[in-house]
């Protein structure tokens, strides 16, 4: 169910009766000279609104800007500041609460958020307002990325391109997967991106000059439609076990006596 669908006279009903919504999270950035800026605002979405229709759980508007300065120098990309970030999305966060949700599963697609989310849930779950948990959904199921993708890399590799590849193909600029590659940073362990165990960089531009991570050139629709459809599981799975849980698990403790 998409919230921003229904009027306030039947969301007064349909919040009463759950428990669990469903907040899609991404970014506006740069994905390579092949996927467009939207990529990941554009797989939380679509992720979520699966799992909406799967469950029947109310699903939040998407919030597509992210923090994402590490892509700044690339035209197109958006970004906020993350103390702007995390109290925004708690903010929101805390308006559901007002209206009988006790419990947020952000549907992720932005490593950048990653840290961000797990603070507001952390500051949710600490005053016992809520239990929010970040969901990222390449983490879901990573051994069938690594079998899918022989060289996958963290940003516009394979994996991101599959999905928009699944969600939206119009938008995918296949003629340029090989200079994604060949202009990009295939191999992220065996560059300098980490030396004697620190990360070297701040910037995504520091290690690939056109944005570009991995190789997607051996990116197919069946190999897109067989990821997104394991991923919807995942998360659907992950809503209907938290749906189930006894609240007063799920918060804070008392403390040792």
């Amino acid at each position: 169910m998409y919230l921003a669908d229904h009027t306030w006279p039947e969301l007064g009903d349909r919040l009463a009766a759950e428990s669990t919504a469903i907040v899609p999270l991404g970014s506006t950035e740069q994905h390579g000279p092949h996927l467009p800026v939207a990529t990941d605002h554009l797989i939380a979405e679509a992720l979520a609104t699966a799992a909406a229709e799967e469950t029947g759980f109310p699903r939040t508007p998407t919030v597509d800007i992210g923090v994402s300065p590490h892509h700044r120098q690339f035209p197109g990309t958006m970004w906020v500041d993350a103390p702007a970030f995390r109290d925004y999305v708690e903010s929101f966060t805390r308006n559901l609460a007002y209206h009988g949700i006790d419990r947020v599963v952000f549907v992720n697609a932005h490593g950048g958020n990653v840290a961000h989310l797990r603070e507001v849930g952390r500051r949710l779950h600490e005053d016992g307002t809520m239990y929010a948990i970040e969901w990222m959904w390449d983490e879901s199921i990573p051994e069938l990325v690594d079998e899918l993708f022989a060289n996958n890399g963290p940003h516009a590799g394979p994996k991101e391109t599959a999905m928009i590849t699944h969600i939206a193909p119009e938008l995918v600029e296949s003629d340029e997967f090989a200079a994604a590659r060949d202009e990009g940073l295939v191999d992220v362990e065996a560059s300098d991106a980490r030396v004697h165990g620190a990360r070297t960089f701040y910037d995504s531009i520091d290690n690939s000059a056109n944005g570009a991570f991995g190789d997607p050139t051996d990116v197919t629709p069946e190999k897109s439609e067989q990821l997104f459809e394991a991923a919807s599981a995942q998360l659907v799975e992950l809503l209907e076990w938290l749906d189930e849980r006894e609240l007063d698990a799920l918060l804070p403790a008392d403390r040792v006596a």
